[in-house]
């Protein structure tokens, strides 16, 4: 099925707003989405949970169910807001789920989809959500009866979750966008791997910038042991090397982040400032977009994310967006006292052969954790 042929049938159904969390799964119904000329209004969430909350907010001031779209990684954002205010125990508020399939079992897929996959289905039955599983052969008759057997769940003020697996979507108008920025984000990881002394420790985040990183450092050094590799858990890098620039207050320790995963647990900027790690460094790749899954704005390109750490209360802020910016970073890494945020504004470019890392997860945390000793 084209994406705009299920955007027409789930427009029949009442629905006016959509929002979520891109997937790349879902790419081609998140491309159509942005391309579709009909009456939604779409919102691009920074998580899963607050796309719920919007859902509960548009049914309650118009009476209309919301469409939510998320990877199955993303339902742990959602339960709370699913559990405890739409369920029928409690307001019943009624919206369609559209949900990529990451990890399907016996479907071969990255570490961190493994788990996730094997109990998606499960999370459903638990949280008492009705749910039909469609894929590539699903009839345009079957996907109109699951559409069929959603609106009745609608009508009875309860959720449906619409499955979704791999390769489902045939591609259809393909959605490009460009940000302006000109450093290209591979590059500058290689800079900073330069600049850094060489005992620190790096944590990156989700997506490729660990996939860049770990290429960058194996180039460079011929090992990627000094990088915790954040794979999965979007959002929770930097208080993975807060917990570390606690435990090792010798030794740098620097956060390679991204824009949209900060965003989805913004928190974390004022609980770092407020503990005040001297020996952190905090630097996000900002793009504009989530990238690593095809692309889509953030639906937040004007916030300036150096002047909320700085208003958070970061000893130091700064938001870089050329060579001669990016050459100031050296000091910050080696001398300056933290915690230091340094926002890099950066292309949407990344390699089409970009790699991924060969060893399991598990061999890459053991390596980590000898180098950090």
């Amino acid at each position: 099925m084209k994406a705009y042929e299920l955007l027409q049938q789930i427009e029949k159904m009442g629905i006016e707003v959509i929002a979520g969390v891109p997937d790349s799964t879902l790419k081609q119904f998140c491309d159509g989405l942005q391309v579709y000329e009909g009456c939604f209004r779409h919102y691009v969430t920074a998580n899963e949970g607050a796309a719920i909350g919007l859902a509960v907010g548009t049914y309650l001031a118009s009476g209309k169910p919301a469409c939510i779209y998320m990877q199955n990684s993303g339902i742990g954002n959602a339960v709370n807001p699913i559990a405890s205010l739409a369920n029928g125990d409690v307001y019943g508020i009624p919206m369609l789920l559209i949900v990529g399939w990451r990890g399907e079992p016996g479907v071969k897929d990255e570490p961190q989809h493994v788990f996730q996959g094997k109990i998606t289905c499960k999370l459903f039955e638990t949280l008492e959500i009705p749910y039909a599983v469609v894929d590539a052969g699903t009839t345009k008759e079957e996907m109109l009866a699951v559409l069929k057997e959603a609106q009745k769940s609608l009508g009875e003020n309860r959720q449906f979750a619409m499955i979704v697996k791999k390769g489902t979507f045939e591609a259809d108008k393909k959605f490009a966008w460009e940000n302006g920025n000109g450093l290209v984000r591979e590059q500058v990881l290689g800079r900073l791997l330069e600049m850094a002394p060489a005992d620190a420790c790096m944590v990156s985040t989700t997506g490729k910038i660990s996939r860049e990183l770990y290429e960058q450092s194996n180039r460079l050094f011929g090992s990627h042991d000094s990088i915790f590799m954040t794979v999965g858990g979007m959002g929770h890098a930097s208080m993975i090397a807060f917990g570390i620039a606690q435990q090792k207050p010798e030794k740098k320790v620097i956060c390679i982040d991204g824009d949209g995963a900060v965003l989805m647990h913004m928190g974390a900027l004022a609980f770092i400032a407020s503990h005040a790690p001297e020996n952190y460094v905090h630097i996000v790749l900002n793009n504009q977009a989530h990238e690593s899954v095809g692309a889509m704005p953030t639906d937040c390109g004007q916030t300036n994310l150096s002047e909320l750490a700085r208003a958070a209360g970061y000893a130091h802020a700064e938001r870089i967006t050329d060579e001669a910016g990016l050459s100031r970073i050296q000091e910050g890494l080696t001398q300056g006292k933290g915690p230091i945020f340094y926002e890099i504004m950066v292309s949407l470019y990344s390699r089409a052969d970009l790699s991924r890392p060969a060893e399991t997860a598990k061999e890459n945390r053991d390596g980590f954790m000898r180098n950090i000793k």
